[in-house]
């Protein structure tokens, strides 16, 4: 039997702006210590009381999750299904289209598919996917009404997520009453990550939980930005996990636990 938890996206949609935010690499084990250890002061209170949701991420890279993600494919609990989407485009036989699901119609993605209902498209990009410096760093952005990336708003950048906060409020502002589909890649957590943990000189797991707090406390400028708009619909998640060593691995593009599970959760910020 299909398992519903989903709010009724018919009465999200429209009436409030949606956010998705990638936290990208964010491994789920770390996330998860971060919470428990009452790490994320900003985000543990939106979060279920046990923590973040485990799930299994489409794609074991930036590109394939995100292409996905744009798809309505957002990651699948770690659980057995089927489990229905909060998104989907027509597809003739889905099994996860339930009557909580809002459909896109005539959509190859579901970008495209809140302009359609009246929002502005807005990305804010960060890791090398979305830099349009070339053209498939295009693809992805190009999805979008406006989408921005410099490298202060990349991997590299100490302030990244600062600077992608600032950037994302600017334009929320600029967006007067309409309605947006914010989406922002936050690139603190990618690798290189060891400038975030003081004397540090390899990434691992200890700077890649310091970047995740830095992220954390970024993001109450946001949520108030989000709250003085109206009420935002928030996904939350990672595209990806990253792996330090575990079984001889390192990185991600391979289907190793640590990349393949990622912390999500969803939430309603109100004014």
């Amino acid at each position: 039997m299909l398992e519903t938890r989903l709010p009724d996206m018919h009465r999200i949609v429209g009436s409030h702006d949606v956010v998705m935010i990638t936290l990208d690499a964010l491994r789920f084990d770390a996330a998860q210590r971060c919470f428990e250890r009452g790490e994320l002061p900003v985000l543990a209170p939106h979060l279920p009381a046990d923590g973040w949701e485990l799930r299994h991420t489409p794609g074991s890279f930036t590109y394939a999750a995100h292409s996905a993600f744009f798809a309505g494919f957002l990651p699948t609990p770690a659980r057995p299904g089927p489990h229905p989407r909060l998104f989907a485009l027509e597809f003739e036989g889905s099994e996860t289209i339930v009557p909580e699901t809002f459909v896109f119609s005539g959509r190859a993605d579901i970008v495209g598919g809140f302009r359609d209902q009246g929002y502005r498209s807005i990305c804010i990009g960060g890791v090398g996917f979305f830099n349009r410096r070339n053209a498939l760093g295009s693809q992805l952005p190009g999805l979008f009404e406006e989408s921005h990336w410099q490298p202060e708003l990349g991997v590299t950048a100490i302030d990244s997520t600062a600077r992608q906060v600032a950037l994302a409020c600017e334009r929320l502002q600029a967006a007067g009453d309409q309605r947006c589909f914010l989406f922002i890649n936050v690139s603190a957590i990618h690798q290189p990550n060891r400038h975030y943990l003081p004397d540090c000189d390899a990434d691992g797991l200890d700077s890649h939980c310091a970047a995740l707090r830095y992220v954390d406390g970024e993001f109450a400028a946001l949520f108030a930005a989000l709250r003085a708009r109206g009420p935002a619909f928030v996904i939350i998640c990672s595209d990806h996990g990253t792996a330090y060593g575990e079984d001889g691995f390192h990185g991600h593009r391979l289907a190793h636990e640590t990349v393949m599970n990622v912390p999500y959760a969803h939430f309603v910020l109100s004014p």
